[in-house]
């Protein structure tokens, strides 16, 4: 199967968040926000955790207060994946989270006062090496352009967004990165279009507050989906009401679909019929949730009956045709051997994981033989 993808990305400067690479020709970050209390240490690193073994690249984690700051601090020691400082409006938080190892500070200039505390801010960022995003969300745009406008708009979310980027040129820092989100598939895919023609910075992409998980996906897949068909966006956060790690795995879910990123198994299922010789719903649910740990780029493709089954499985690294008792494995796209329809999941798991293994071997040599 052809994982090359046909979209020509947009050339945007790079930025380096912590160890990961933002714009330029980096892969497509996915990253998430804490929902925990900041506070509560031990409950916000765990959950990072699971975000980092759903592959999140980075996190964010809010510090509306200086305790928080304090306990930013202490989560940035118990985990390898670089954080990002969210704040707003107070200019003392944002300069305390530089210090205490912030990789990325999300504060839009515009907000935190006068022109002292953006210098002071700026001054630091740059002592620290670390750089800023500025989000524009069509939500909370300033009065004097909710006025001019009369509601949100592309134009509207481009000049706040101009503006801020000009706060930070004057002071000759473009160490920066830009998000300008909205709720609304249209106005999102307008803006962000509009401040693709305009800027070279790298841009962050996004629903805002998007919804629950069901609809939420959706709008996020088709806004974002779209961006990303344009070659516009390098770095991204699915916004749901649900678990950041559910975040992280629709945002590759949505790389994945576009040939953009490989993240573990990319599962080819039919949606079932009365053809079917097993229930194949039961049997990919069981699947997913067992192989969710597996990293290596993989496509497995699990079909009910010998119809489309064939094909599919030939095209696959492991494909599997639905036939009673037994059905039927191909490897690679060669026939390989009959297995137990009874005990599918059992059998395809234990395949998954003997090539898996296999795939990180070889890239653990490659990597070995390039150092060499």
């Amino acid at each position: 199967m052809s994982h090359h993808s046909p979209i020509k990305r947009r050339p945007t400067r790079q930025i380096m968040v912590g160890n990961v690479a933002i714009g330029g020709n980096a892969p497509i970050s996915v990253q998430s926000m804490t929902n925990t209390n900041t506070c509560d240490v031990d409950a916000t690193v765990a959950q990072i955790q699971r975000c980092v073994d759903a592959g999140a690249d980075l996190m964010r984690v809010s510090t509306p207060t200086m305790e928080s700051v304090e306990a930013f601090a202490q989560i940035k020691r118990q985990v390898n994946i670089p954080l990002i400082a969210d704040i707003h409006f107070d200019y003392k938080i944002a300069l305390a989270v530089a210090d205490a190892g912030a990789d990325c500070l999300r504060i839009n200039p515009g907000n935190i006062g006068n022109d002292q505390k953006v210098r002071e801010v700026v001054a630091c960022a740059r002592h620290h090496n670390v750089p800023i995003r500025i989000g524009v969300n069509a939500g909370s745009l300033e009065k004097d352009l909710q006025k001019k406008y009369g509601e949100p708009t592309g134009q509207a979310m481009l000049e706040s967004a101009l503006r801020h980027i000009d706060i930070l040129e004057k002071l000759n820092f473009q160490d920066y990165k830009i998000s300008v989100k909205a709720s609304n598939v249209f106005l999102t895919l307008d803006a962000y279009r509009l401040i693709s023609a305009e800027v070279d910075c790298p841009l962050h992409l996004g629903v805002t507050e998007a919804g629950v998980y069901r609809t939420g996906t959706v709008k996020s897949a088709i806004a974002l989906g779209g961006l990303l068909l344009d070659g516009i966006g390098d770095t991204m956060r699915i916004s749901l009401a649900s678990p950041p790690e559910e975040e992280i795995k629709i945002g590759f879910d949505i790389l994945k679909s576009l040939n953009i990123r490989s993240n573990g198994v990319n599962f080819i299922a039919c949606p079932s019929c009365s053809r079917q010789e097993f229930d194949v719903i039961k049997v990919m649910n069981e699947l997913e949730s067992r192989l969710e740990d597996i990293r290596e780029p993989l496509d497995v493709s699990v079909i009910g009956c010998k119809v489309n089954g064939p094909g599919e499985a030939k095209e696959a690294t492991i494909g599997v045709v639905g036939a009673s008792p037994n059905s039927l494995v191909y490897k690679m796209g060669q026939k390989s051997h009959l297995i137990d329809t009874k005990n599918l999941v059992d059998e395809i798991e234990q395949m998954v994981r003997e090539k898996a293994k296999e795939l990180a071997d070889k890239r653990a040599n490659e990597i070995i033989r390039v150092a060499q």
